[in-house]
């Protein structure tokens, strides 16, 4: 078997995890995507390889960004601290394990919303701050979850520029 179709294969997966990695934070998206270019056009060695790590790392690394940037103004103009994300996002992920499928959503939603409760002692305030951290981390979820599918665009590119040029 060729070793480019290996390599190509084994960096395909991994760009899949990796943006499954956006919606289930848990695994390192961008980053995984980021190291599979990088695996990928090192291993092919091939001016497609590299044209396409550098168009992927472009997407990967400014979805990056822009998720934090996106989600930590919106957290710091409401005045939501790290503690309430943080807290949430551990009763997320406890919350994949007790409740299939949608427990991640429901864990972050429920432990932000206790976080935030136990911070402002008002149900009302707790909602409106739990929400609007909602909103800001599903706006920067969904920029790098878009940015990520142009890098694998990017990838699929390359890849066929590669194999049809060798």
């Amino acid at each position: 078997m060729d070793t480019d179709l290996i390599i190509t294969v084994v960096a395909g997966l991994l760009i899949a995890v990796g943006v499954a990695g956006i919606v289930v934070p848990v695994l390192p998206g961008s980053i995984l995507i980021l190291l599979s270019f990088l695996g990928w056009a090192i291993g092919v060695s091939s001016g497609a390889g590299w044209w396409s790590f550098a168009f992927g790392a472009l997407f990967a690394l400014t979805g990056l960004s822009a998720s934090w940037v996106l989600t930590g103004r919106k957290l710091k103009q409401r005045q939501i601290p790290n503690r309430s994300v943080l807290i949430g996002l551990a009763a997320g992920i406890a919350g994949m394990f007790f409740i299939p499928v949608v427990g991640l959503i429901v864990g972050f939603a429920g432990g932000l919303l206790l976080s935030e409760f136990a911070r402002q002692r008002s149900l009302p305030a707790a909602a409106s701050s739990s929400w609007a951290a909602l909103k800001a981390t599903g706006l920067g979820l969904l920029v790098e979850l878009g940015l990520a599918l142009a890098a694998g665009t990017a990838w699929i590119i390359g890849v066929w520029i590669h194999f049809a040029t060798r």
